[in-house]
């Protein structure tokens, strides 16, 4: 079996320039998102096998599972799909807000990874080997004012990748976790400020943020490690940015 990875949350952002990595460095990927068109592209641009999946559907994640097994397997699963929605205080935040990233960022995390675990572990009987790993956030490890449900389930995320590796302790699968800060992708700050442009350009202002492919260097990066070696969790920034609290913006440059 070649090196196959499953990338959600693919159709954009940090998971579509993952698959360009992973495919970039001779990876076998299955790209799945909810979007078949912005698939497709990606599948055209990269050689990926495109899956159309929503992950909070256990149904489609039981199709997924038993389509990547038949069409080669897998011996790495990118569990990438996740998002932000708003930035309400905790007391004036919406109950249907904080389902929905609950549902995608941590039920639809565990559902995927549960659904494609028998598969990788064919994968590592078959090469020896497996690796897991989820994409969380800086705000999965501080919290800050209206941040309360995105704060929340990658709180939740981290807790669940953590339990993870426990409960796969003496299996050849490694379980990793990379938790962003600042990072400029076309859709994420765009979705939590509900379309407001003019607050994702004063996001970013004055700032060198991260960028996808940033964040997929380092994510592929993790993957192409010998197998034994397991970064159980990477916390990434931009140089700006020295916490979730304290964000340099304006020049970088040498003190006196």
């Amino acid at each position: 079996m070649k090196k196959r990875v499953v990338v959600t949350g693919a159709s954009s952002g940090i998971g579509a320039a993952s698959v360009r990595r992973f495919a970039a460095l001779g990876w076998e990927t299955v790209a799945v998102a909810r979007r078949k068109d912005r698939l497709d592209v990606l599948a055209q641009e990269t050689g990926a096998y495109p899956i159309v999946c929503d992950v909070t559907d256990e149904a489609q994640l039981a199709a997924l599972a038993a389509e990547v097994a038949a069409t080669g397997g897998a011996t790495a699963l990118l569990g990438n799909a996740g998002g932000a929605i708003g930035t309400e205080s905790v007391e004036h935040s919406s109950t249907d807000d904080w389902r929905r990233m609950f549902e995608v960022n941590v039920l639809g995390l565990r559902a995927t990874i549960a659904a494609l675990l028998p598969v990788l572990r064919d994968g590592a009987r078959e090469t020896g080997w497996a690796s897991i790993m989820t994409l969380t956030s800086t705000a999965g490890h501080d919290v800050y004012p209206g941040g309360g449900g995105y704060n929340a389930a990658k709180f939740a995320a981290h807790a669940l990748t953590g339990v993870l590796r426990l409960e796969l302790a003496g299996e050849p699968i490694r379980v990793m976790e990379i938790a962003p800060g600042l990072v400029h992708t076309e859709e994420f700050t765009l979705n939590r400020l509900r379309g407001d442009a003019q607050g994702v350009d004063k996001t970013y202002a004055d700032v060198i943020p991260l960028r996808a492919e940033d964040v997929a260097n380092v994510i592929v990066n993790a993957f192409e490690q010998p197998p034994h070696v397991n970064q159980d969790l990477i916390v990434l920034r931009p140089v700006a940015q020295s916490s979730v609290f304290h964000t340099h913006r304006g020049d970088l440059t040498p003190r006196a």
